[in-house]
């Protein structure tokens, strides 16, 4: 069945980013000058994916206010004659089908995924998660879109992480089935590391089969508490094989501060109408 919806999760309190997140959501803060989580519907319509759904909270409205029309700015931008911006904004009104709906309380990943249940319906669909930006010519979901047609199978994203980093991921353990793709035989949430399976670590994409949902409403809090959907993939992989593929490109982490930070650079850099002004001022610093 071809996958055509996407969800992605943002009702997060984004703490990590206080006090930047203490009245605007993590996901509206700009790196260049797009917000984060317009980075992740732009992916998820260059890999062919037809209605996303966002999974937001009550303190989050200006998400939805972002992605909807603005006739005030609207009509003073063609007053002003300025259409190249007019039309910018109604790129971001018209790229895709969006639905919003929301997590009544922040329990986790899991939970949130499963506020997503009755829009999703009885097929296959993505997740995305914000924090996590992929960079690469073929967008990272479109890969495992790919790795799913071949294999008929709810796909992981992988990378390699140092055996050090392995607490701060789910990580995977299995058997290699082509050159970038796994047959997972089991998750673990943020192992110690004597104990982690392997150094591949699930990063914030996914594609999912429908049955994911009844197994979410069956799972119990584990991990800091949280419904985690890697608990819930466990339980998937009694019924159906799961695959990770080592997917390529550079991932960026917008999640805490340095990689907020360092993430707004390498993105500005990649901007012909930015770079030149990023790099002169790069030039100018006195590093050591």
């Amino acid at each position: 069945m071809k996958i055509r919806k996407a969800v992605i999760p943002a009702a997060g309190l984004g703490t990590r980013l206080l006090p930047a997140t203490k009245a605007t959501p993590k996901e509206m803060l700009p790196l260049a000058d797009k917000p984060s989580i317009q980075y992740i519907i732009e992916e998820a319509v260059a890999s062919g994916i037809e209605h996303i759904i966002v999974i937001t909270s009550r303190t989050k409205r200006i998400i939805e206010d972002h992605f909807d029309s603005a006739p005030e700015l609207e009509r003073m931008l063609e007053q002003k004659g300025d259409y190249k911006t007019l039309e910018m904004l109604k790129k971001i009104e018209d790229m895709a089908q969006v639905t919003f709906t929301r997590q009544p309380a922040p329990r986790g990943l899991g939970h949130a995924i499963l506020q997503a249940k009755d829009l999703v319906g009885d097929e296959p669909f993505g997740v995305m998660l914000p924090d996590d930006l992929v960079d690469n010519g073929m967008p990272c979901l479109r890969q495992l879109m790919d790795v799913y047609e071949r294999y008929e199978g709810s796909v992981l994203a992988v990378m390699p992480v140092p055996r050090e980093q392995v607490t701060r991921y789910g990580i995977i353990s299995g058997e290699r089935v082509d050159e970038r793709t796994w047959r997972v035989s089991k998750t673990v949430e943020k192992p110690p590391v004597d104990r982690a399976p392997s150094n591949l670590a699930i990063i914030g994409r996914y594609i999912l089969k429908p049955e994911i949902f009844e197994l979410l409403e069956r799972t119990q809090p584990g991990s800091g508490n949280e419904i985690q959907v890697t608990d819930a993939i466990d339980a998937l992989l009694e019924q159906q094989p799961v695959f990770a593929y080592e997917f390529t490109g550079t991932r960026y982490d917008t999640g805490d501060k340095i990689g907020w930070l360092t993430t707004s650079i390498a993105y500005a850099l990649k901007r012909p109408d930015l770079a030149p002004g990023v790099k002169a001022f790069l030039r100018e610093l006195k590093l050591d």
